[in-house]
């Protein structure tokens, strides 16, 4: 049987475009050059969205490279002021202050002393760059010489009640040196609440809480618990960080939290959890925040050292895409780096 088509006929009218409809809409115009590409872009990130983290020790003159983490390091309260005050230059609006003491103990003694080295970064940071927002991260884990996020009943179970009694003396001793925003990351039940009870009632009615409220257990922490020397001892945190198939789950948390007085809620990890942050997005109507954590950062190094990717362009598709998701906070360790390319290109 002879074919119904002529394929010849065919393939020359398709070489030639006359069997073609024209189009009349055409996407691609608006993708032309990059300057098109500039003015139709739906979402854009500047320095003003980013926080940039800090790692605070004990001493003086310190500046330590963390293996895991390339170009982060750990820095005594003289240097973080000056890593501050880089972050200040380049438009970052804030950082997060994440303190590593002299010791660590069951009670996680040092977590609300004054002389603590979280409260002293944010004393001389707020001295030396008053304009600059300071966050400071609040949990047992760095404080705790077995790393859990909170303290510990005799049979070794997280004492939730007794944990958060101490992160409101943390989040009152950060408040009375000077800090804008405290971040609990515990993930304790009640925390917001007894904070700002807390807090209000020592007069420090405009300290921020910017609630990690929705954070998993992750495989995505382990250079950050290098950075910070807060790997369990034993166990794990699946009791009280989130379980990583729950996304309904998530949205009660953030909400919990905005009714106890959280004026932010934190998403964490980023990349997993794009999804959750867009559900928390829309459920809540306070800022949202999201965490582009250590393992994170540590992998797009890892690959663009080894030439897989373009590490700016894969920085940059990452974090529009926390921005596109609804986030209008982002934490991650490529602040700096970004914002240096952001003014680069104002130029």
């Amino acid at each position: 049987m002879s074919s119904t088509f002529d394929q010849t006929k065919i393939s020359s009218e398709l070489r030639e475009g006359a069997a073609l409809p024209v189009p009349t809409i055409r996407p691609r115009r608006l993708r032309r050059t990059a300057a098109m590409r500039r003015l139709t872009a739906e979402h854009r990130v500047s320095a003003s969205d980013l926080v940039q983290p800090i790692f605070v020790v004990p001493g003086e003159g310190v500046e330590r490279d963390i293996a895991s983490m390339p170009e982060i390091k750990q820095f005594s309260v003289d240097r973080a002021v000056g890593e501050a005050r880089a972050c200040a230059a380049l438009g970052i609006p804030a950082v997060i202050l994440f303190g590593i003491p002299p010791e660590k103990d069951d009670e996680a003694s040092w977590l609300a002393r004054p002389d603590g080295p979280v409260q002293r970064a944010i004393r001389a940071i707020k001295f030396a760059l008053p304009e600059l927002l300071v966050i400071a991260d609040l949990c047992g884990c760095e404080y705790t010489s077995h790393g859990h996020c909170g303290l510990l009943t005799p049979d070794g179970e997280i004492d939730n009640d007794r944990s958060v009694a101490l992160l409101a003396r943390g989040a009152l001793s950060y408040a009375e040196c000077g800090v804008d925003i405290v971040a609990p990351s515990d993930m304790m039940d009640g925390r917001v609440a007894a904070m700002r009870t807390a807090l209000d009632r020592a007069g420090h009615a405009d300290v921020a809480i910017m609630s990690y409220a929705v954070k998993y257990a992750s495989a995505f922490y382990g250079p950050f618990r290098e950075a910070a020397g807060s790997t369990p001892a034993f166990g794990d945190r699946r009791t009280h960080q989130m379980d990583p198939p729950n996304a309904r789950e998530a949205v009660k948390e953030a909400l919990l939290d905005v009714a106890e007085g959280a004026d932010i809620v934190l998403v964490k990890p980023a990349l997993s959890y794009l999804d959750v942050v867009v559900r928390v997005r829309r459920a809540v109507n306070v800022p949202v925040a999201v965490y582009n954590v250590s393992g994170e950062y540590s992998m797009i190094k890892a690959a663009a050292a080894r030439g897989w990717i373009d590490e700016d362009r894969a920085v940059d598709e990452l974090i529009v895409s926390c921005k596109r998701a609804g986030a209008g906070i982002i934490i991650t360790y490529f602040a700096k780096s970004i914002a240096a390319r952001l003014a680069k290109a104002q130029r």
